[in-house]
């Protein structure tokens, strides 16, 4: 989201080039498909984090700019919502002790982030959605001072030729109109990148589509927006709603949305670099001076900058990567299912069970995914959403059954067998596995736990502000600890 743009407003004519110049990055990424010059190592993880700024009332901190500043670390960016900042995590390999290595090194980070967003007055919080948010004002006040975010909202709104218009189901029916994709913001995710061969990448997409369900469920922590309970996991329909480029008339019709769970099962990252290109018109038409294939008859990578601007523009849950590292092309699944938090051990279970089911599931010579009907996995991913900890979802030979079922007698033995065959150490198997067995058995994850906590200050004779304040409260406590979900008490 963060990428610069250099352009203030686009002509027809920059997007007749963009169109161009995107179609011959395509052209490139298959030849170089087809004559294999990717790099061929594989089981590399990177690691977003989006992460909220609030005051010291537990309210959203308008200053991720004097935020950053103060920060001064490359790896922390911003976000579209002045009150979010974004930390990147290397790339390391997923063997032995690096997960445990990776949950230490994520925490002295974080702590240390806290430490100097505390000297100009905010707090950092990992939470799906900030529950203390309030609706935002019109116009343009919540965004971060970058042209990217300008630029995008104009695109978005122009498409849709009117306001954007929420109205998200669950207990307490949220509707709403915004004059900008500002609420987007309110979005705060985990972002798993998994670095894969290219003759192995459209196995791994796949999987990680099946799994995009159960990840909710067992993950789900966002079930506040403006007040209101909605779903367990409300990130998903906001983010797909506040990012819409089609009225209702185009929805109507079947035209794809940016937020896609998608369609099919693929057989190369191709397939879904090709629909990019075929159904999304550009958002945001910048054309660099690179021409894709000379460069690559010249013996040298392309960057493709016109495709990968195009794909970033287009967030499916599971999104292809096209990158270039050391002068070397290589290819990457972007997991972008779980919400942010609730704490760093939680969010490394989550993506030791991610990593590991996803690794057995490829190895299968008969795949789930050719005994399952993709509706099937669209299915499970919005029940997942709407229902977390309550969810119910399809499996081969055993149709719908409860989602800790699920994991406890199938998905949990994947990520066993997965994580051993990546080489990961005994110590972390058991670590971030028992997390995730334990919240199965609980039928626990921070959407319910964030509902029981705000029910018992409501108990009380709180309001709902009052009731997320506290709740808010209780939850950066379990947070700064580090203690998983599943074993805080609900006050």
């Amino acid at each position: 989201m963060g990428q610069d743009v250099r352009a203030r407003s686009y002509t027809r004519a920059d997007h007749t080039q963009y169109r161009r110049a995107v179609q011959r990055c395509l052209d490139a990424l298959e030849r170089m498909l087809s004559e294999g010059l990717f790099v061929e190592d594989e089981w590399r993880t990177g690691l977003e984090i989006e992460l909220n700024l609030v005051d010291p009332e537990l309210r959203p901190a308008m200053n991720n700019a004097e935020v950053l500043a103060h920060i001064d670390d490359w790896r922390y960016q911003t976000e579209l919502g002045r009150f979010n900042i974004e930390l990147n995590v290397e790339p390391r390999r997923i063997d032995g002790q690096s997960l445990l290595q990776l949950e230490s090194a994520l925490r002295k980070n974080l702590n240390r982030a806290r430490d100097r967003a505390g000297d100009v007055g905010s707090d950092i919080v990992m939470i799906g959605m900030l529950p203390t948010l309030p609706p935002p004002s019109p116009g343009r006040s919540w965004f971060s001072d970058n042209a990217r975010y300008r630029m995008l909202d104009e695109a978005v709104l122009t498409a849709r030729r009117e306001d954007v218009t929420l109205d998200i189901p669950g207990p307490e029916r949220l509707r709403l109109s915004t004059d900008t994709i500002a609420v987007e913001a309110a979005c705060t995710s985990v972002q798993l990148h998994l670095q894969v061969r290219p003759t192995s990448f459209a196995r791994y997409w796949n999987a990680a589509q099946v799994l995009a369900g159960p990840q909710l469920a067992l993950g789900a922590n966002s079930p506040y927006l403006f007040g209101h309970r909605l779903m367990a996991e409300t990130r998903t329909e906001l983010f797909l709603q506040a990012t819409d480029t089609r009225p209702p008339e185009l929805r109507n019709q079947g035209v794809r949305p940016l937020v896609p769970f998608g369609d099919r099962w693929i057989n190369s990252i191709f397939d879904l670099f090709e629909e990019n290109v075929r159904y999304y018109p550009a958002l945001l038409p910048e054309v660099g001076e690179e021409d894709p294939l000379a460069v690559l008859d010249a013996g040298g990578t392309p960057e493709l900058a016109e495709l990968r601007l195009h794909n970033g523009t287009i967030y499916r849950w599971n999104r292809p990567i096209y990158d270039v590292s050391d002068g070397r092309p290589h290819l990457r699944v972007e997991n972008r299912v779980l919400p942010s938090g609730p704490t760093v051990v939680d969010i490394l279970a989550n993506a030791a069970f991610f990593y590991g089911a996803a690794v057995e599931m490829v190895s299968d010579p008969r795949p789930v995914w050719s005994r399952m009907s993709f509706e099937a996995a669209r299915e499970n991913f919005r029940a997942g959403a709407r229902h977390g900890a309550q969810a119910r979802l399809y499996w081969p030979g055993a149709g719908q059954v409860d989602w800790d079922e699920l994991v406890l007698r199938v998905l949990l033995p994947l990520a066993q067998q997965g994580l051993e065959r990546l080489g990961v150490s005994a110590e972390a198997v058991d670590r971030y596995l028992g997390i995730v067995e334990a919240r199965a058995k609980q039928r626990v994850n921070g959407a319910s736990w964030q509902v029981a906590a705000t029910e018992a200050f409501e108990a009380r004779g709180m309001d709902r502000t009052a009731a997320l304040t506290e709740m808010l409260r209780e939850y950066m406590r379990g947070m700064n600890a580090n203690e998983p979900v599943h074993t805080w008490p609900v006050p």
